[in-house]
């Protein structure tokens, strides 16, 4: 009898903190929504170990559900975890299960951990935690892993578009190992491991700015079929 009531009081409890993290998502998400598209110029600063890569700035086309395009002149290195991934992947709620845990302050702001396990193996998120600012339904950090890029974690400024949910700012850190950085890049790093035979730090920071936002302005789908 016992057993029997733990495991109820268990179930109980799962139960609660379940529908208390599927709440906070599905503000979250519908925050998300409201932004049927936007354009953005993106500053990106990429300090990644044993190679020098220069400042580079793009433009960034973004429209429902995951279309999602980057201009640029340069290299430029731009996790999607952040952007288009996390979002399509919370959008739909019959794909993952959430469960609530902790509350901490993130930049001052006390947020609510929301840990996010995908329901089927073919997710490409093995595994999400995000920490979650519950006033302004807006994600604060978020620690994505994934089966092709590893664990990369990931903080959020907000600006004057936080009504939309979008960021001002993101900060990366990845692991140099294991995320897909472009070929160029990767091969200057195999070249430098191999060559120099030294122990570095395998983590590298990805700090991107986001300024001049467009919201809204029905962006049309033939932008994202054109060659850049």
């Amino acid at each position: 009898m016992k057993k029997f009531l733990t495991l109820l009081i268990i179930a109980i409890q799962f139960g609660v903190t379940a529908q208390e993290a599927n709440d906070i998502l599905s503000k979250v998400v519908t925050k998300l929504n409201t932004v049927k598209d936007y354009t953005v110029t993106a500053n990106v600063k990429a300090n990644i170990p044993m190679i020098k890569i220069l400042p580079s700035k793009a433009t960034i086309y973004f429209k429902q559900k995951d279309k999602f395009k980057v201009v640029s002149k340069g290299i430029v290195i731009l996790p999607k975890q952040g952007f288009t991934e996390i979002n399509t992947f919370l959008a739909n709620k019959n794909s993952y299960i959430a469960v609530a845990g902790d509350t901490s302050k993130i930049g001052g702001v006390m947020t609510k951990l929301i840990t996010v396990i995908p329901n089927g193996e073919s997710s490409e998120i093995v595994l999400a935690k995000l920490w979650i600012d519950t006033k302004r339904s807006v994600i604060m950090k978020s620690q994505i892993t994934t089966k092709s890029n590893g664990s990369v974690n990931t903080t959020y400024t907000y600006g004057d578009k936080v009504s939309f949910g979008l960021p001002s700012q993101l900060v990366f850190e990845i692991d140099v190992k294991a995320f897909k950085l472009p070929k160029s890049v990767a091969a200057d790093i195999n070249k430098t491991t191999t060559d120099k035979k030294v122990k570095t730090n395998n983590k590298g920071i990805i700090t991107i700015t986001l300024t001049d936002y467009k919201v809204n302005t029905g962006l049309s789908d033939a932008l994202f079929t054109k060659k850049k």
